[in-house]
This record gives C-alpha cells, sequence and structure tokens, in this order.
C-alpha cells in the first residue's frame, strides 16, 4: 500500500511539472497607449487565453519593452514574443512590404487593406525578407487612409503645400514631397509635441491615431479626402518562439487571427462613425480638396513614386513589380468577389 502511495504521489507531481512545463507566456510590444489601433492585438490576448484555458497567454505592454522603432530589432533577438511595428518607421529593414506604403495604390476600405496585405504578407520574398529579423508575419493592422490635420488657413490648393512642413512617413511622405512639402518622419507618439511646438505645420494620420495621440486636439482644420494612402503595420512573431509552440497552441494562436482581425474591423468602424462628431465637438473644418487638384496630386504624386519604387528595389534584386501587381490583383479580385 505504502509503495502504491508513493506512485501515486509520484505520479501526480510529474503531472503537476508537466503541466507547468506546457504553459506558456508571451510578452507582446506595442506603443503609445491602448487603441482602435490595437484592438486585434487585445482581442488576440484575450481569445488565446480563454481557447487555451489560461495555459497561453500574451502580455501586452505600451513602451515598457522597446522603442516602437526598435520593436523589430527586438523580435531579431528574441527580447519578446510578439510586436508590431509599421514598415515607414525603417524602410530598409522590411523594403518588401513598403509596396503597401506606396501612395495612391487604390485601397478603398479597411477590408481591402486587410485583403492586399495578407496577400504581400503570403509572397515568398516577404517570407524571406522578415525571416532575416526572425519574424514571422502574423496579421495586418488595416488602417483607413490618411489626411492631415493643421492650424491657421485651411490648405486646400497643392499650391499652398509648398514649404509646409508634414509629420508623414514612408510613401505618404514622398508623396507630399513632389508638392513642394516637406516630410518629416517624427514618430507617433512624439507628433502632438512636434505640433504645438511649431516643429511641423500638419500631421498625417489616420482617425484613431489623431485622436489617441492629440493631434486633432491642435487642429483648426482637416482634409476629409486627400487619402494619398496610409501606413502599413504588421503585427509579427518571433520565429523561433512561434516553432516551439505545442502543436495545440500553435493552432490556437493560428485560428484565433481571422476573429481578432473581425473584431479590429467591426471596431474601427464604430470609431469612423464617431469622427464627424469629433469634428463637430472640437470644432474642426472639414476641407475638400477638389477632384481637380486630386487629379494633379495622384498625376505627380504617385504613379512616378511607384515606379521609381519598382525600379529601386528591383535593382537590389527584389521582385518588385510581382509585389506591386500582386497588390493591383488582389484589389481586383477582391473586388469582384
Amino acid at each position: 500500500m505504502k509503495d502504491w502511495l508513493t506512485g501515486t504521489a509520484v505520479a501526480v507531481v510529474v503531472a503537476g511539472i508537466a503541466s507547468q512545463a506546457a504553459a506558456v507566456e508571451w510578452n507582446a510590444s506595442l506603443w503609445g497607449s491602448r487603441r482602435a489601433f490595437t484592438e486585434h492585438v487585445e482581442k488576440l490576448a484575450e481569445i488565446v487565453n480563454e481557447k487555451s484555458g489560461g495555459d497561453f497567454t500574451i502580455n501586452i505592454s505600451y513602451g515598457g519593452l522597446s522603442k516602437n522603432t526598435e520593436n523589430l530589432d527586438g523580435i531579431s533577438i528574441g527580447a519578446f514574443e510578439m510586436a508590431q511595428f509599421c514598415a515607414g518607421y525603417h524602410r530598409d529593414k522590411n523594403p518588401t512590404i513598403t509596396v503597401l506604403e506606396l501612395p495612391f495604390l487604390g485601397v478603398k476600405t479597411l477590408e481591402e487593406e486587410v485583403a492586399v496585405s495578407n496577400a504581400v504578407y503570403s509572397h515568398p520574398a516577404v517570407v524571406d525578407d522578415l525571416a532575416r529579423w526572425n519574424a514571422k508575419l502574423l496579421m495586418p493592422t488595416p488602417m483607413p487612409q490618411y489626411n492631415i490635420v493643421g492650424t491657421g488657413e485651411p490648405l486646400d490648393k497643392l499650391e499652398q503645400f509648398k514649404g509646409m512642413r508634414v509629420r508623414a512617413t514612408g510613401g505618404i511622405g514622398e508623396a507630399f514631397r513632389t508638392v513642394g512639402a516637406v516630410p518629416t518622419s517624427v514618430t507617433a507618439t512624439e507628433a502632438y509635441q512636434a505640433m504645438e511646438s511649431g516643429v511641423v505645420d500638419t500631421v498625417s494620420f489616420a482617425q484613431h491615431a489623431h485622436l489617441s495621440f492629440r493631434t486633432i486636439d491642435e487642429a483648426d482644420w482637416w482634409t476629409e479626402n486627400l487619402n494619398p494612402g496610409t501606413l502599413n503595420c504588421p503585427v509579427v512573431v518571433n520565429t523561433d518562439a512561434y516553432a516551439t509552440l505545442s502543436d495545440e497552441h500553435r493552432q490556437i494562436l493560428d485560428d484565433s487571427v481571422s476573429e481578432a482581425i473581425d473584431f479590429y474591423l467591426e471596431n474601427y468602424g464604430k470609431l469612423l462613425d464617431r469622427w464627424e462628431e469629433v469634428l463637430a465637438e472640437k470644432e474642426v473644418q472639414k476641407v475638400t480638396i477638389s477632384d481637380e487638384e486630386l487629379a494633379e496630386f495622384r498625376r505627380i504624386g504617385g504613379e512616378p513614386i511607384q515606379l521609381s519604387w519598382i525600379e529601386d528595389m528591383s535593382a537590389v534584386g527584389l521582385p518588385a513589380r510581382e509585389l506591386y501587381e500582386l497588390v493591383q490583383q488582389t484589389l481586383e479580385e477582391t473586388r469582384a468577389k
């Protein structure tokens, strides 16, 4: 009887140790504060925890683990298991996905942004590009087209943009440069201070960021239809951490992505519905750019930059035209559905 009890006790202890070993705790590096931009990560953590019965948890940090411009570096050395970053913050580190930040690609909805992002993320050249940083692309952060807020007299003519200092990164910044503006690449968390101190005259953001980073509080006007493009800000995981997950936990993570994205889209849609109320409350004037001015902006700030990107990326051995055409093809297929 004593031997049987001893064996039972050992079995219980071993089972407990095995259970402990099976539990997984990840850290995710984000920045700023919780907002529409991060709701898919928050939802993913919630779903994964629930489906795993608490055995797989994702702890989300807003700036406590890394600077937003260094999240990809942190992923590469395994400082944390998950992170969000924007391609435009460091174009040289992730050149393939900057195709999604080219101006005037023609993306009109968040659903289309999800479709083109997922298509590009799945391309072998993109997978290899991010693998250099030990990163696996997990899901996009779909954002609407950027528009600018500014102070003083509203700007509704391209000629008025000459000399304008605008917070804009990636392809959006290059588009503004073609009309004589001076793009600066201050990060999202620095944008309000830059605007308040006069370092920049205008700030280019999606709606959620104008709210979260308070640039709307400084604004006298907002362009409602400039729509030059958007940033692409994927969520990635460390490939080693992903590979060491159990089959069950890996399946839970993968299967939870689409649900997290659906939640994000629904939540962001509510924010867009409230945007008109925000403008009215803060007495921000809506500026509508004429069709003629928009056509001219696309002519000089769209195709030439796209072609230049294709040439530059092709010169370093990347399938740039293939990636660009993949975006256009995906848009056509998505709209056909």
